[in-house]
């Protein structure tokens, strides 16, 4: 396994949670310093059967280049796994969370990638929109013509936190935590339901 961060923080906290793991698990895990635009940099072509790249998108101001670079380490069937924020429903969180103003605002959303409040929790809890600038989001149909164009089409798709993006961080898990796992994982699958996740997870494979 092959983890690229261009953070010196990060990669500094990565290779510290490693040293702790045992000598199989660090023998299998590699840290490389460098930018994800610049695959060809650090890897040959074709060199990985599966590319995660999960809550990453939302900090890249234009992520065309990184997927691309992403697609060209793919194999051939190689699979490209996104997770972003979803920007097909940005009035559905601020709603949910009684933010009517921000509700309205979002209806009115006409940027190609919307831009989402970050959120803060509480000791208490309670959950509210950070001020200051937020993370962006992108589009399923953006990025399914994306995916088509660097070769690594969408192959499924699914919600994440259907029933659950506004649920505090840091909370203890429910005692019926099994059946809220199954009601989030039947909703991230069925339509109409995953369309207004508070996440999307696309799944791209390499022609």
């Amino acid at each position: 396994m092959t983890g690229l961060e261009r953070d010196e923080t990060l990669i500094a906290a990565a290779r510290a949670a490693l040293a702790g793991e045992p000598e199989g698990i660090r023998a299998r895990m590699r840290i490389v310093a460098g930018d994800g635009r610049d695959t060809g940099v650090h890897f040959l072509p074709g060199g990985f059967d599966v590319v995660l790249c999960h809550g990453v998108l939302m900090h890249v101001e234009e992520p065309d280049a990184l997927l691309a670079g992403l697609a060209r380490m793919l194999a051939p069937g190689g699979l490209l796994s996104l997770l972003v924020r979803n920007g097909d429903a940005p009035a559905l969180r601020p709603g949910l969370s009684g933010d009517w103003a921000g509700a309205l605002a979002a209806f009115d959303a006409t940027a190609p990638r919307p831009r989402l409040p970050r959120a803060r929790t509480d000791a208490d809890g309670e959950t509210h929109a950070r001020t200051g600038p937020g993370v962006r989001a992108d589009r399923l149909a953006d990025l399914t013509a994306t995916l088509a164009g660097i070769g690594a089409p969408l192959h499924s798709w699914y919600g994440v936190r259907v029933f659950t993006d506004t649920a505090a961080d840091g909370t203890e898990p429910p005692a019926d935590l099994e059946t809220l796992l199954a009601a989030e994982d039947r909703a991230g699958r069925t339509d109409p339901y995953r369309a207004v996740a508070g996440l999307l997870h696309l799944c791209g494979v390499r022609g």
